[in-house]
């Protein structure tokens, strides 16, 4: 069974665009041919990747961003640090609070947009947070800790939603609460 199985794979044959394969040469049975892993030498035309060409990170073909000599400089705003979408993590720092936001702060450090969004859900979940459980301790009436309650669940919710909708339909606009964007905002610039 192992013959059969090492029979079916086809033989190696050299990248089409290899030199000496190209050429119209066979490559000799005697001769062993072997490329180095980063060739030093630019043979006349353009080579691949796959042949054995050093990639040029400072040009395109297709004339994009990657065209600028300032490519390395720029930063994607769309990006995570482990390739999540901006509008979702965005939204999941609001959701669980204080908790959330925190967990967003420490773990996405590249994308100012879903740090914002953490930095703000921060500010605004822990006080409200803070006042629920004082309602608590205090013992005040059931209605004033429920309406805490939904002060607690209602605003965090909201700027969830807010933030996923910037992200995707305003182009990652970001929606300040007063007193409290602003100061994120301020802090995302401190950092």
């Amino acid at each position: 069974m192992s013959s059969k199985f090492a029979s079916s794979f086809a033989p190696y044959a050299p990248p089409p665009d290899e030199q000496s394969y190209s050429s119209g040469q066979p490559p000799s049975s005697s001769s062993r041919f072997t490329r180095p892993w980063f060739n030093t030498q630019q043979p006349s035309g353009e080579t691949s990747y796959q042949s054995g060409g050093i990639p040029a990170w400072d040009t395109s073909a297709s004339g994009g961003m990657g065209s600028t000599d300032d490519a390395e400089e720029q930063t994607n705003q769309w990006e995570t640090r482990y390739g999540m979408r901006v509008d979702v993590l965005a939204a999941f720092a609001y959701v669980l609070g204080p908790l959330s936001a925190f967990a967003v702060l420490m773990l996405e450090t590249h994308n100012d947009y879903v740090r914002f969004h953490a930095y703000q859900s921060g500010l605004l979940a822990t006080p409200l947070l803070l006042t629920r459980i004082f309602a608590s301790i205090l013992q005040l009436p059931s209605f004033l800790r429920t309406l805490f309650t939904l002060f607690l669940v209602l605003p965090p919710l909201y700027m969830a939603f807010r933030a996923y909708i910037d992200a995707a339909q305003n182009g990652l606009a970001r929606f300040h609460l007063p007193g409290i964007g602003p100061l994120a905002e301020q802090w995302l610039e401190e950092e």
